[in-house]
């Protein structure tokens, strides 16, 4: 029988439906319904593409012996951290504080009031590698309960008073100047892996906020360090296997130093995070691999990602059926010399095999290799090699695919428009900047309330019934201005300034200006979590106060101008210590520090041939953070087309800084010029 999982919106909470388990959502009513029967609740935590959610389910949470003790002496609750990212940040920080690590699945254990006192992650079925299993985890739990509360209740009073205890030193008030940007850039450098790109060691993930830090940090001084390493850093990624080599777009992070065998779920956070970098990184240097990787990865996102009402879905999973019915990480994407061979004849087995580093033993499991861009002595035929990549992308479109996780989030989708709305303008692809209208389209219609209130989620043209956290409103916003300065569309701008409204109003504490990732009036959890570091994604924190520079640029207005500076504090005080931690907020910190510069570019017509010149030269300037308004001198779609008229009757562009504007240009070089094109 399923249990109340069954109508979820959530594709995770809906793989669980038909478990054994009694399984509740997060809800006031799994508490009330522990505290009647005075048990503990069992909190797992995980997502749809996780591979280790999916075999501690199959372990455990489909077990009936498992699902009947659980039933008996727990109630028990499932959530997707992706739904509920408070619910998740709230708990991990408590599972980090007491075990010094985290991940996911988490399984925490927690009073009926909600206060956590036993934690961990995966646990085995039976005992293994110092691990207890999760049986033996299910009665120690049930044990302490039942005979030692006191002590349950101790632990758990504790740990909810360290937390609120543990805040955040925000620094100043005031945004990092010239010395901490240049000291975050020496610290990176210290960190930089010169050999094989990237950062740190295994496992290495995409430093995508970090890479945008350096373009704009060369952008602004002309930094050839900082450019290299963000140039290294995408072209060992983009050549390695965490990159598609036949579909484009990006896995999650690489298991070892050398890009070599990724972790295979692909997330949309990545790939439009990864999209929009290269796009940038082809903007400062010209680079035609960049411009090829910024296509393929916003080819991949539109084919499959894009959902039937226009948004994007959340990810693809990492496994998938091999073939025998075995559910197997990797098994779509890997490829034997004898694949090869059956696929494409001898003689262009070859050639794939060298072109793509596939070798006899494998660079993956069972002989299997992920196909990589290794960089070679001599020359290949490109219409040979661009044949069998197609072949070989025909054949794999027959294997059994990954599974799709089906839910729009909202911030997500805010940055994949972004992404989408600048590649499609910079590489002449009006259908990308359509997708990426349509994916506004959806959250306005179906993610926005009448008050521009936002919920997190939505599946199958069904909002879910999260409220929206900081990084929605933020990264929403964000999306917004972006696709506002490639469309010349001033309604986005309107909407963006009612998202940031909420970010002032229900997000930002009035005395500091720090920022909290749940409004005012959410939920209340045991702590109110406050997390400015990135992690996957550029933090609430860092994309609240780059949209709010953003949105001040556009409008004038102090209040938003005010409220970033203020934001960007912690900035100041991180960003030498940890710059790999809050890269995003750096890159805002560069934009604050330019301008960042205005561009009101004005034209007859929206159609006008020297007008749209204009307009694109505006938007491949390299000047961190440049907002650019697109019209006719009448409109009132922009504040800053205002006053701003025709110049001999021809189109033109007005820049302004810091409150001095330049003269106004009829030519796209003297403009390229202005925007350190």
């Amino acid at each position: 029988m399923p249990n109340r999982l069954a109508h979820e919106t959530s594709p995770y909470l809906l793989q669980h439906a038909d478990n054994p388990v009694d399984w509740w959502p997060w809800s006031a009513e799994a508490f009330e319904e522990a505290r009647r029967r005075d048990v503990p609740v069992l909190l797992s935590v995980g997502y749809s593409s996780c591979h280790w959610c999916h075999v501690m389910a199959h372990e455990s949470f489909e077990d009936a012996a498992t699902a009947a003790f659980l039933g008996e002496h727990f109630v028990s609750v499932k959530v997707d951290r992706e739904e509920r990212p408070d619910v998740d940040a709230v708990y991990m920080e408590a599972v980090q504080a007491a075990t010094g690590q985290g991940g996911w699945p988490m399984t925490v254990f927690l009073t009926p009031d909600a206060e956590p006192f036993y934690f961990g992650t995966y646990f085995p079925p039976d005992p293994r590698h110092g691990m207890p299993s999760f049986g033996q985890v299910l009665e120690g739990v049930r044990q302490a309960w039942q005979t030692r509360r006191d002590e349950v209740a101790d632990v758990a009073g504790k740990i909810v008073r360290d937390l609120a205890q543990r805040e955040i030193g925000y620094g100043t008030a005031r945004p990092p100047g010239e010395e901490e940007l240049a000291q975050a850039l020496l610290a990176l450098t210290r960190e930089y892996d010169a050999r094989r790109g990237g950062f740190g060691g295994a496992p290495k993930f995409p430093p995508s906020m970090v890479i945008e830090f350096l373009l704009r940090h060369h952008a602004r001084t002309g930094s050839e360090g900082a450019l290299q390493m963000a140039a290294d850093t995408c072209e060992r990624m983009a050549r390695g296997g965490m990159h598609d080599q036949l579909g484009g777009g990006f896995a999650r992070y690489s298991v070892d130093r050398d890009w070599v065998v990724p972790h295979f779920e692909k997330m949309l956070y990545d790939n439009a995070l990864l999209c929009r970098v290269y796009a940038h990184l082809w903007r400062a240097t010209g680079s035609d691999f960049a411009r090829r990787v910024a296509l393929a990865t916003a080819d991949f996102m539109v084919r499959e990602l894009r959902t039937a009402e226009g948004g994007f879905a959340s990810a693809l999973d990492a496994d998938s059926d091999d073939g025998t019915g075995k559910h197997v990480e990797g098994a779509y994407y890997v490829w034997t010399l004898a694949q090869l061979r059956e696929v494409l004849g001898a003689e262009d087995a070859e050639l794939a095999a060298r072109c793509f580093g596939v070798t006899e033993e494998g660079t993956f499991e069972h002989g299997a290799s992920v196909l990589q861009l290794p960089v070679q002595e001599g020359v290949f035929d490109a219409d040979r090699v661009e044949s069998v990549r197609r072949r070989l992308l025909a054949e794999r479109a027959g294997r059994p695919a990954p599974g799709r996780d089906d839910k729009v989030v909202a911030a997500w989708n805010g940055l994949a428009i972004a992404a989408l709305a600048e590649t499609g303008a910079y590489f002449d692809r009006p259908d990308l900047v359509e997708a990426a209208v349509g994916a506004a389209d959806l959250l306005v219609r179906l993610h926005m309330d009448e008050h521009a209130a936002l919920v997190r989620t939505s599946k199958d043209g069904r909002a879910g019934a999260n409220a929206g956290v900081l990084e929605d409103y933020a990264d929403v916003a964000e999306g917004f201005l972006a696709l506002a300065s490639v469309t010349g569309e001033g309604v986005w701008l309107e909407f963006a300034g009612l998202l940031l409204g909420h970010v002032l109003t229900r997000f930002t504490d009035p005395e500091s200006g720090a920022l909290y990732d749940t409004a005012v009036d959410a939920e209340q959890l045991i702590r109110r979590p406050q997390d400015p570091t990135d992690n996957a994604t550029p933090s609430g924190w860092s994309a609240a106060a780059g949209a709010l520079l953003g949105y001040a640029a556009h409008t004038g207005s102090e209040a938003h101008r005010t409220a970033a500076e203020r934001a960007l504090g912690v900035v100041g005080a991180l960003g030498p210590r940890v710059p790999r931690f809050i890269g995003w907020g750096l890159a805002v910190a560069e934009a604050l520090l330019d301008g960042p510069r205005e561009v009101a570019v004005v034209g007859p017509s929206l159609d006008d041939a020297a007008a749209r010149a204009l307009h694109r030269t505006a938007l491949l300037g390299t000047a961190p953070g440049t907002v650019v308004a697109y019209g006719t001198p009448d409109s009132e779609e922009f504040p800053l087309l205002a006053d701003r008229p025709l110049v001999h009757g021809e189109p033109a562009a007005y820049v302004c800084r810091d409150f001095t504007c330049d003269a106004p240009t009829t030519d796209p070089d003297r403009l390229r010029t202005a925007l350190g094109g």
